[in-house]
This record gives C-alpha cells, sequence and structure tokens, in this order.
C-alpha cells in the first residue's frame, strides 16, 4: 500500500494533508525555513500516533512532530519526503482535579485553553508568554519552554510530574504518573522534556497547578541602571516572602521600537529611561486582598510603599503601577510584543541566552564594546527576563556577512561568563552550529548514544537538537 493511503486508512482522509492543503505548514513561523514534506498528518487519537510511527518506522520515513508552530529555531522544519505529525486533533484536556492540583492533558491542548479551563476552579497553569494563543502542550515540553513567570515558578519542566509519548517504533511510552515522588529508576520523563520530538512524540502530560491570585500588582518602574534593579528585585523578594512572579527588563530603545510598531500602545513615561523594568506581584492569601477602609488592597498598598522607599532611596526614579485589569494588560502588550518586533527586521542574529543574575548587566556592556569593533553600524534590541537572567539579544548587522561573527563572539562572552547560549527557545536547527562549538564533547557523545538507542532509524526529528 501506498504510504499515503496507509495513512488515509489511519487518520481518515481528510487529515491527511497533501499540496496546497498543507499551506499552513509551509514555512515556520520565523519565516527562515520553507517546508517540503510528503504530507502533514493529523492523527485523532494516541492510537493513530502509534501506528504511524509504526509505519514510519517500517518505511524509514522522517517524522517532524508539530504542536503551536511557534518555534524560533528551526525546530519543526520539515526536509523534502518527510511527514509533518500535527497534534492540533489530540486537544483534549482529560481531566482536572482541583484537590489535587493536577490538569491531565493531551499533548495538542493550546496553552491559553487550559489558563481558561482551569481558571474556573479557581487554579492556574502559572506559565505564560506572547504565543500562549496558540503553542501547545506538547510543543511546550518538547523545548522545555520558559516565559515571563519562570522567576517563581521555573520552566515547563519543573511543572510537569507525568508524560506520555510515542517512541520511534510506535510503542507508547506510558509514564503519566500523579505522583510527586518516584524515585523508581531512571527519570524518562525528564529525558523526553527538552528533547525537541527527536526521541518521541509527547502525547499527554500531567501538570501542576497553582492557586489562582487573589490579590496582584503591577507595575512599570524606570531605573538609570540594571545594577539597581536587581537590587530592587532583591528587596521585593525579601520584603514580600518571594512573591515576585515577574521582573522584566526593557531598554530605552527597545520601547522605541515597540511604540513606532504598535501605535496605539504610548509611551508609559513622559521621558526616556535607560532601563525599564516590568515588575509584578501576586499572592494567594485572602488578607492580601480584603480591601482596606479606604478601598485599596493590601497587596497594592505593600507594592507602592516599598517602591516609593526605593525611590526615596534614588535606586528608582518613577514608577506607574496599574489600577485595573485593562492597564495591566496594557503593560504586558509591550513586553509581548518583543518577538514580533524583534524578528520584523532582517538580517538579524537572534540570540537567546542564560548568564548568572550579576553578569546580566557586565554582558550588555562588554557586547557593546565588542559589536563596536566588529560592526560599528550594528544596531540591538534586547528584552530580558531579569530575575532569571535570560536575556532575548538580538543584533541587525549592516551586512549579512556579519551574522556568524557576531553569534560567535556572542558566544563567546557567554561562555567566558559562565552563561548558555540556549536559555528557552531550544536548538532546532538554528542553533546546531553553536552546539557542535559550545556543548562539552562527552555531552554530545552521550546524547548521540540516548538517540541511537531510541531512534536506531534516525527518522524522529532528524537533523535537530545533535550536530552531525
Amino acid at each position: 500500500m501506498d504510504i499515503l493511503d496507509a495513512l488515509r486508512s489511519i487518520t481518515g482522509p481528510d487529515h491527511v494533508l497533501t499540496g496546497p492543503d498543507m499551506a499552513g505548514f509551509a514555512t515556520d513561523w520565523v519565516g527562515k525555513y520553507q517546508n517540503t514534506p510528503l504530507a502533514a498528518v493529523r492523527p485523532g487519537s494516541v492510537e493513530d500516533v502509534s501506528q504511524i510511527m509504526k509505519l514510519a518506522n517500517d518505511t524509514q520515513t522522517p517524522v517532524v512532530p508539530v504542536s503551536g508552530h511557534t518555534g524560533l529555531a528551526g525546530g519543526a522544519h520539515a526536509p523534502e519526503g518527510s511527514l509533518m505529525l500535527s497534534l492540533s486533533r489530540l486537544n483534549t484536556i482529560r481531566e482536572i482535579k482541583p484537590d489535587a492540583r493536577l490538569a491531565i492533558v493531551d499533548g495538542g491542548v493550546v496553552l491559553e485553553a487550559l489558563h481558561n479551563a482551569v481558571a474556573e476552579h479557581g487554579l492556574r497553569f502559572p506559565m505564560t508568554f506572547g504565543a500562549q494563543g496558540s503553542c501547545q502542550i506538547a510543543g511546550m515540553l518538547a523545548t522545555n519552554a520558559g516565559g515571563s513567570n519562570v522567576l517563581k515558578f521555573g520552566n515547563t519542566r519543573a511543572l510537569c510530574i507525568g508524560i506520555e509519548a510515542v517512541l520511534p517504533d510506535g510503542r507508547v511510552l506510558d509514564l503519566m504518573s500523579q505522583l510527586h515522588k518516584d524515585n523508581s529508576g531512571y527519570d524518562l520523563r525528564d529525558l523526553l522534556i527538552g528533547s525537541e520530538g527527536t526521541l518521541g512524540v509527547i502525547t499527554g502530560a500531567v501538570l501542576k497547578l497553582v492557586p489562582a491570585p487573589a490579590a496582584r500588582a503591577t507595575a512599570m518602574l524606570a531605573l538609570d541602571n540594571l545594577t539597581d534593579a536587581l537590587s530592587v528585585l532583591n528587596r521585593l523578594q525579601e520584603a514580600t516572602g518571594g512573591t515576585v512572579e515577574a521582573f522584566e527588563y526593557m531598554p530605552a530603545r527597545y520601547l522605541t521600537a515597540v511604540h513606532t510598531h504598535f501605535p496605539d500602545l504610548k509611551p508609559v513615561f513622559d521621558a526616556d529611561h535607560p532601563v525599564t523594568v516590568l515588575a509584578e506581584i501576586a499572592s494567594t492569601a485572602p488578607t492580601d486582598a480584603q480591601p482596606d477602609p479606604d478601598g485599596s488592597l493590601p497587596l497594592v498598598s505593600t507594592f507602592e510603599a516599598l517602591l516609593a522607599d526605593a525611590i526615596e532611596a534614588g535606586q528608582i526614579q518613577d514608577a506607574i503601577i496599574a489600577q485595573n485589569d485593562t492597564q495591566r494588560s496594557q503593560i504586558w502588550a509591550r513586553r509581548e510584543a518583543a518577538a514580533e518586533v524583534c524578528l520584523a527586521r532582517s538580517p538579524l542574529v537572534n540570540n537567546d541566552i542564560a548568564l548568572p543574575l550579576d553578569q546580566v548587566d557586565p554582558f550588555l556592556t562588554r557586547m557593546t564594546d565588542e559589536l563596536a569593533a566588529l560592526d560599528p553600524k550594528a544596531d540591538v534590541l534586547e528584552v530580558a527576563h531579569l530575575g532569571d537572567g535570560n536575556i532575548h539579544y538580538t543584533v541587525f548587522p549592516s551586512d549579512p556577512a556579519l551574522c556568524d561573527p557576531i553569534m560567535e563572539r556572542v558566544e563567546d562572552v557567554v561562555r567566558e561568563m559562565g552563561g548558555s547560549f540556549s536559555a528557552e527557545h531550544g536548538i532546532g536547527l538554528t542553533k546546531l552550529p553553536s552546539m557542535q562549538r559550545r556543548k562539552d564533547p562527552v555531552a554530545l557523545e552521550v546524547m548521540g548514544q540516548i538517540k541511537n538507542a531510541l531512534d536506531p532509524k534516525g527518522i524522529m526529528n532528524p537533523g535537530k537538537v545533535l550536530p552531525t
């Protein structure tokens, strides 16, 4: 039987897309990689995925899993002759367990849909970023996605206690444990999380939930430098008992680009400041949400007092606190516009790096001099999850031929400062050269051995993560 006919017999003819019907899968979100697969197939069950993988394994047909298709590193690039396996139909929230604070979900569940479903129980899944309306749980797990709340809740890996995956030969690996402690051998769950579809297809997960905040306070802070910003972060953490959920750095040039790209988003402050930080604290304690006689919330009053002290100490130059959900959404819109704003120009060098917190400012200062030496005409836009040391450092060189030298120099400086060239976007295709240059050779060798053990025919998302 022809492989396309065999696929149609598994999923039904309407769910094997070819030719013009594959238009939605034709390119990655960034627009850098063009896909030329044999077909895009949309299984409707875990059993469908199992049968598809058995077929692919028998015919040695490469398979590229795809979730929300919003990756930034080319992890879902599908070469000619491969199958794109979309999880869009595996979108059932199987169960929400409010007392255990768990959600059991299909891999194709959209993050925003999960947010809405658990909110009905007074809970939340504390992972959020700009693509939450399209990204899917399996893709988040496959890349170990980060986001703006990593400071308090960790990456996706920290929020997952169970996983279900279909291996390259079609076997279903059922690790859907609801246990917070299970010390029975190798942690295969954590092995699959972050593997970017190179070891199997994630079809389900058991995810941790937390209580929805009873009160929240969000502000934009204007500062002179990042050293003061880090001091303010530490002070807020100490004074509020670790309730800081987000601490996002946006320099003046980034906000100028946002306001140019989105004219409806007006500047927050009357004047530009070198450093602007989005700070958000939240509390689940009812006492923090019980209005005082004057109508103010205790958490917001505490936040205001702490910021006033920082202004008095000269650490903060100005601060604006959101007074309602609309103002909070407008503040967050500036930060969540980062991908669209930073990817609007080309050529670009898209760096997603991690550094120790006290090295973020020295890195940015040093790179100013390094870039001036390499390319005096280069432009830079950067934003950062300042609380966890993750910088999105986008460089626009004056000549495309300078992209690789700039990338390598960034990597040099990051390595010298004890950082990593990859923080939350994954490796995909884009960072294969970085893996080859920077990853410990023994680590690469062990990763290759794991890949060969689970995928001896090399059909799972070939060419990604591991340099050849």
